[in-house]
């Protein structure tokens, strides 16, 4: 079960993806908390429940319970923020004068180092497509030390993750031959 079963389950017509999934998660500037905690968040930003199951059940064996709350908890915040902050950018300034009196306690305590966080963050928004929320955040790691290689790998490993969970949804559509348990 894991990384492996879901680069199986992946169908023929995505032998790319099942390629850079292994060599995203096993050729990284990213610390090892770093990359799995991306991982899980962008595992669960994918809304597959299968993607999900699988990443989740391989990010556990590297990171503390804190790091896997932390990196599902990026995902659920990024989940409200990206939404928010795309439409209020979208709107071309007409609510900036606005507060957005949302709770979001998680991203000044999010239990783990606070740049991890933002590079999860960072990482979810860009599945989300939130080219705000993405600005911020990758202000943020870059600031606290992250490298520019190390922003590339976190967002290499967001497309790389979001197009296997895409192909392992339309390998399980109706009609087509679902490919994993």
């Amino acid at each position: 079960m894991g990384l492996e079963t879901l680069r199986g389950a992946l169908p023929p017509y995505a032998k790319d993806l099942k390629l850079n999934l292994g060599s995203v998660t096993s050729s990284s500037s990213l610390s090892e908390q770093q990359l799995w905690g991306t991982v899980l968040a962008c595992a669960a930003a994918t809304r597959s429940q299968r993607t999900l199951r699988e990443l989740a059940e391989e990010a556990q064996e590297h990171l503390s319970d804190e790091a896997y709350e932390a990196a599902l908890g990026a995902a659920s915040i990024m989940g409200m923020n990206n939404v928010f902050y795309r439409a209020k950018h979208l709107l071309n300034g007409a609510y900036d004068d606005l507060r957005a009196s949302l709770r979001m306690q998680i991203i000044g305590k999010p239990g783990v180092e606070k740049v991890d966080f933002e590079l999860w963050s960072l990482a979810v928004s860009s599945i989300n497509g939130c080219g705000a929320c993405m600005e911020a955040h990758e202000a943020v790691v870059r600031e606290a030390g992250l490298s520019r290689e190390q922003v590339f790998d976190a967002l290499r490993v967001a497309a790389v993750v979001a197009g296997a969970a895409q192909a392992v949804e339309i390998d399980a559509a109706p009609g087509a031959e679902a490919t994993l348990s």
